[in-house]
C-alpha cells in the first residue's frame, strides 16, 4: 500500500474517484484503501440513502450493522477541526453514534452537513464522479431510506493520484 493512493468505486450507476487525506487521517486511509484492495467492497449495496443529506454504503451484510476494520476491531476516530462538513462530496466513516467506533462502513455527503462536525472522521472527498454521486443520491428509497432497486458498488480499486 502506497500513502497518498485515492480509491475508486465503480457503482451500477457510473464511476467516482475518492481523493484520500492522508495526512489528517492516515489510520483511517490506510483501513478504507485497504479495504477496497482486499476486495471487501466488491458486490456491497448502498444501503441507505438519504436525498440531500447522504449515501452510505461499506457494510457487506447490506444491514448497516456489520462490517469490520483491517485492523480486527472498531478503531479510533481522526477528527481534524479544520476539515468540517462544508457541502456535498465529503467521504467520512460511519459509526453508530458512538465515539471511536469505526469499522468498514462510510458515507459521502450531498449538502453542507454542518452538525456533524467532530461527530465523524472526514477522511477524503469526491476527486471525480460527483454526478455519479449525485445519481446515487437521488434514487428512490422506501420509508427506512433503503434504495427500492439495489445500488451496488461492484468493485473498489486502489489508484495512484494523477495530477
Amino acid at each position: 500500500m502506497s500513502e497518498g493512493e485515492n480509491v475508486i468505486l465503480d457503482t451500477n450507476l457510473g464511476k467516482f474517484e475518492l481523493e484520500l487525506y492522508w495526512d489528517h487521517a492516515p489510520k483511517t486511509c490506510k483501513n478504507f484503501a485497504e479495504l477496497a484492495r482486499r476486495g471487501y467492497y466488491n458486490n456491497t449495496i448502498f444501503h441507505r440513502i438519504i436525498a440531500d443529506f447522504m449515501i452510505q454504503g461499506g457494510d457487506p451484510t447490506g444491514t448497516g450493522r456489520g462490517g469490520t476494520s483491517i485492523y480486527g476491531q472498531k478503531f479510533e476516530d481522526e477528527i481534524h477541526p479544520e476539515l468540517r462538513f462544508t457541502g456535498a462530496g465529503i467521504l467520512a466513516m460511519a459509526n453508530p453514534g458512538t465515539p471511536n467506533s469505526n469499522g468498514s462502513q462510510f458515507f459521502v455527503t450531498l449538502s453542507p452537513t454542518p452538525y456533524l462536525d467532530g461527530k465523524h472522521t472526514i477522511f477524503g472527498r469526491v476527486k471525480s464522479g460527483m454526478r455519479v454521486v449525485q445519481r446515487l443520491g437521488a434514487v428512490a428509497v422506501d420509508p427506512q431510506d433503503r434504495p427500492k432497486d439495489e445500488v451496488k458498488i461492484y468493485k473498489g480499486t486502489t489508484s495512484l493520484p494523477t495530477e
